[in-house]
């Protein structure tokens, strides 16, 4: 999961502030509750034994969830960070190497492999950078003593759910410190709803199956309201002068609208069409970059709910298969 947002604030809990091993006490406690209700919900002894097998709270993940420093990037300094040569030429090598597979995921969702492949570098690399922690132990952590413990009790009788399925084992369900599983980074509550069995294999495995993870980042999309066939944005120019309170993604025009305003396609010329409705973004400072994003600008947001992060997606793929 890629660091959802770019304004982060530190917030300790309650109960992490106090000396670890005043709270960790309680912890049994609180997994005998968490069981019950997992009972409730249909998960079996065997795999609430199996799952819960030597965890304990740990105070790094409640470091990293509680004292996060507050920062911002700006647009620019995050597009550097992520749109970079590195993540492109890689890309370019796994497409080449999935483009068959990519193909096959487009014919049964109707996504674009340009938008996959976005999603997929932003949130592992391309499947290489997954996570380390056991999910489990991070969310049961976080469930316990974190900043949003109702939020992270849901995530873990998912998670719980999806062990019991028989999708994956608790020894390898890997993921980021929030519980963000897998190549495409899914929350286990995603995972239940949008994750596949693209290639039939009899068990959804977003970690190792590189064709479950690229058909579940589609389907995700699919489901968010995804346009086969329509593109997510694009790069234009702007006026001088050009008042960016006509920007921002809720103010739609259509493009002959938006020509009336001065806005062009990034090389100048008129758009090829007048009657398709867009929205300019303008991330930056006024007369920096400019994008008309579409409908499926805002199916990418649903995966992730930032402009800096869609964006990104889009020209990541853009590139890639330029």
């Amino acid at each position: 999961m890629i660091q959802r947002r770019f304004l982060l604030t530190a917030t300790a809990s309650g109960v992490a502030a106090r000396p670890f091993a005043a709270w960790a006490d309680g912890f049994d406690a609180f997994v005998a509750g968490v069981k019950a209700e997992a009972r409730r919900s249909g998960v079996s002894d065997a795999t609430l034994a199996r799952a819960f097998a030597g965890v304990r709270p740990n105070a790094h993940i409640l470091e990293l969830d509680s004292h996060q420093p507050e920062f911002t990037l700006t647009w620019a300094e995050y597009r550097a960070k992520v749109v970079n040569d590195n993540r492109i030429a890689t890309g370019r090598q796994v497409y080449a190497r999935d483009r068959q597979l990519l193909a096959a995921v487009y014919d049964r969702y109707g996504v674009d492999a340009g938008v996959v492949m976005g999603i997929w570098g932003l949130e592992s690399n391309f499947g290489a950078t997954k996570g380390n922690y056991g999910v489990i132990e991070a969310l049961a952590t976080l469930a316990y003593a974190g900043r949003r413990p109702g939020y992270f009790r849901g995530e873990l009788i998912a998670a719980l759910k999806i062990l019991d399925n028989g999708d994956i084992t608790p020894e390898r369900m890997l993921g980021s410190y929030a519980g963000a599983m897998g190549q495409p980074q899914f929350m286990p509550s995603s995972y239940l709803r949008l994750a596949v069995d693209f290639d039939g294999r009899g068990r959804r495995d977003i970690w190792d199956d590189q064709a479950d993870a690229l058909g579940s980042i589609a389907n995700y999309l699919a489901k968010s309201g995804w346009r086969s066939g329509e593109p997510w944005g694009q790069p234009v120019s702007v006026p001088p002068g050009f008042d960016p309170g006509y920007a921002g993604r809720d103010s739609r025009r259509t493009l002959g609208e938006w020509m009336r305003l001065g806005v062009r396609r990034q090389d100048g010329t008129p758009f090829a069409r007048s009657d398709v409705a867009g929205a300019l973004v303008m991330p930056g400072a006024a007369g920096g970059e400019a994008f008309m994003t579409y409908a499926n600008f805002g199916a990418i947001r649903r995966y992730n709910a930032s402009d800096y992060y869609a964006l990104s997606v889009g020209l990541i793929g853009d590139r890639i298969l330029a």
